[in-house]
């Protein structure tokens, strides 16, 4: 549930996270009671790698402060369907261990015979499903202007289909 109160101040209970940031914005400008804030960036990276994890915490906090917002969200997706965005450690080693766990349940296979989507002409299939296992966005808390994380949580681009240029959505809503 998310309204705004006779203060003007937003509460929110139980949402699915995908309908959020419209839920969030209708409520309150129905309500008339807050204005809104929300500014939409995109970041392009053009890994020169297969598969590869970047670090992007930083630049989606520099976009948290330079939207204004002290209170809201905001929205981190993958605008491409073989690239990820998500939240876990900044840490080498569990990097390493997803690259390999990640090459267990998918491995690269260009040829046509180990996966359909490859009989289009692509070799790709298993950046696909890489994709799919590790999720296309994230949504993140903003708290008195910053991100609001647990312990050793930091936003990720994942990479399974390098060496192109590929683009995040970097969208925050809130007061």
């Amino acid at each position: 549930m998310i309204g705004c109160g006779s203060d003007g101040v937003l509460t929110w209970g139980s949402v699915d996270p995908k309908h959020t940031m419209a839920i969030l914005s209708a409520a309150c400008q129905l309500h008339g009671k807050v204005k809104m804030k929300s500014l939409t960036e995109y970041l392009t990276f053009h890994i020169p790698h297969r598969m590869a994890f970047k670090n992007i915490t930083q630049q989606v906090a520099d976009i948290v402060g330079k939207s204004g917002v002290q209170e809201g969200l905001v929205l981190c997706n993958a605008m491409h369907i073989t690239a990820s965005v998500f939240i876990n450690d900044d840490e080498r080693g569990l990097h390493e261990d997803y690259k390999k766990w990640l090459e267990n349940l998918a491995p690269f296979d260009a040829s046509p015979s180990k996966y359909q989507h490859n009989r289009t002409g692509e070799d790709n299939a298993d950046a696909h499903m890489k994709r799919q296992v590790m999720g296309r966005e994230v949504v993140v808390a903003v708290t008195r202007g910053k991100l609001d994380f647990g312990p050793w949580e930091q936003i990720f681009y994942g990479e399974f289909d390098g060496n192109r240029p590929k683009r995040v959505l970097v969208k925050v809503i809130g007061e």
